[in-house]
């Protein structure tokens, strides 16, 4: 049952008096329970109570936190049924995107888990020659982080998505600024983590969950002293202001943002000429997954002009005019991806292919797709402007100089794509392809950019404005690296060492000793 109450490490507390729904987007009425927002003084509670579980949870073993995160994922499977309930009441998605969603997420804090019984991810590193200073080097955690709830995605990014199982691995406690428009799918999560703390013997405070319906909260958690890192999936206003708030602190911390992204997709002439029809149908699906909602929407398709790119666009019409409306996940949304769009719509040189239709059920939506010619979007910067949603524009560029200048003049994305049929066009092309690659986090090649896959080699980041770092992924085991930092320790005895770093090698970890990665002894 759904208490609308703060998790204060593993207690359920509401001493406010604010309070606030969550809806239900299909029907755009509001669900029942009362949440209560989370005061000033439980935020500082959270905060110190996680600073106090750091100096305990900074020394457990590799091993201690690999179990307590499989116990995570084991306590969520244990409520599934109840979880995908209370997911779809407060999302509005489908029950496969939720059941997806899910797995994606218990299956990620098992791969946290696995990554920590091998032990290799603390970066040993040891310099060790004779007549010079015996150095060793290794990542420990930084200490207790504020994670930020994701509207988008309530299981995966959101209270025990890759953010919050990333800082956990690394051995950092979390406090959830929990999003409001899914706080009951983040209260019910929270219990199952709550139950794997008390399962594993985990201090009390490792992990906190606080209600917000406004940016008090948030606020509150970045400024607070004892916090140490960010972690935050959302607009590009809410996390630049993040940003300021943390660099502003007496003490200014990290704040890890992923924030907005057009993910520009190119595609050449072979690829039109052979596989237009194709590549439209493929596009008009990921432009219109889950209503555009991704991170990874393809907002920006470039092409040559000619017949094949014509037909294309009209392959891409007919196929995205048969798609059904589909729900948004609040009413606010929706009026921002309405805002948004008429706002494009409404600038020089844009041309909308779908015709408007006003009879959609409330809080759905209908896909648009604009085109526009190079010259035109390379003097309105406006066209770069992201728009939630299942929207996009093709962008028809004069010739491959063009297309080069086009993608060179971007603003940092999360992702590009080149579509080809013909590698010999690839050279042709290298201009334009390295113009996309110094502007992305991923490069994708003949396919598209809805889903990322949650694996070591993943970069899900990019340049500003779609994260604030580009040096750091929010997906993949390298996510935890986020949440560490490095301590080099010269001419120390060896039995006052950790264990990564001893002569020994306890761990049997791989280790990079005089450059040579191994795991011998020393």
């Amino acid at each position: 049952m759904i208490s609308g109450k703060n998790y204060i490490g593993n207690e359920l507390i509401a001493q406010g008096s604010k309070t606030y729904n969550t809806i239900n987007p299909n029907s755009n009425t509001s669900n029942k329970t009362i949440f209560y927002e989370a005061t000033i003084e439980e935020v500082n509670t959270a905060a110190i109570l996680a600073s106090k579980a750091f100096e305990v949870y900074k020394n457990i073993s590799d091993l201690e936190k690999a179990n307590f995160l499989k116990t995570i994922a084991n306590e969520l499977e244990a409520i599934k049924d109840e979880l995908i309930d209370i997911y779809i009441e407060e999302s509005g998605l489908p029950n496969g995107r939720a059941n997806g969603e899910f797995g994606r997420t218990t299956s990620q804090l098992r791969a946290f888990a696995t990554m920590l019984k091998e032990g290799s991810w603390v970066e040993a590193i040891i310099t060790k020659t004779e007549n010079k200073p015996d150095i060793r080097r290794m990542q420990f955690a930084i200490g207790p982080v504020a994670i930020f709830g994701a509207s988008n995605f309530p299981f995966a990014f959101s209270t025990a998505g890759g953010d919050t199982a990333s800082a956990l691995a690394a051995g950092c406690p979390v406090v959830v600024k929990s999003h409001p428009l899914h706080a009951g799918t983040g209260e019910l999560v929270s219990s199952a983590i709550i139950k794997a703390v008390q399962k594993c013997n985990m201090p009390n405070g490792v992990f906190s969950n606080l209600n917000s319906s406004g940016i008090a909260v948030g606020e509150s958690l970045v400024k607070h002293p004892l916090i140490k890192a960010v972690g935050f999936t959302g607009s590009i206003k809410a996390g630049t202001a993040l940003c300021k708030l943390a660099a502003n602190r007496e003490e200014p911390i990290p704040v890890y943002a992923e924030m907005g992204s057009i993910n520009p997709v190119v595609i050449l002439p072979s690829a039109l000429k052979s596989k237009g029809a194709f590549w439209a149908t493929q596009y008009a699906g990921s432009i219109t997954a889950g209503t555009g909602q991704f991170c990874t929407n393809p907002g920006l398709i470039l092409g040559i002009k000619d017949d094949t790119l014509d037909e294309f666009i009209k392959h891409l019409k007919e196929t995205i005019s048969s798609i059904a409306p589909s729900c948004m996940l609040h009413p606010q949304i929706k009026s921002n991806y309405e805002e948004n769009k008429a706002t494009l719509l409404s600038q020089e040189g844009s041309h909308a292919i779908l015709n408007a239709v006003n009879n959609v059920p409330e809080n759905y939506v209908l896909p648009q797709i604009i085109t526009v010619d190079g010259a035109i979007f390379l003097e309105n910067k406006i066209y770069q402007k992201e728009v939630f949603g299942p929207f996009s524009i093709v962008v028809k560029c004069d010739d491959k100089e063009q297309l080069t200048q086009v993608l060179s003049k971007l603003e940092g994305q999360l992702t590009g794509t080149i579509l080809n049929d013909d590698e010999n066009e690839l050279n042709t092309f290298k201009n334009a392809i390295e113009a996309l690659k110094s502007r992305v986090g991923r490069l994708i090649f003949n396919g598209v950019p809805t889903g990322v896959e949650v694996c070591a080699a993943m970069t899900h980041g990019g340049p500003f404005p779609a994260t604030s770092n580009s040096k750091f992924t929010s997906v993949g085991l390298t996510a935890v690296q986020r949440w560490v930092r490095p301590v080099s320790y010269q001419d120390w005895p060896n039995a006052l060492l950790p264990e990564a770093l001893k002569n020994e090698n306890p761990l049997q970890i791989w280790r990079t000793v005089n450059g040579e990665i191994t795991k011998n002894v020393l």
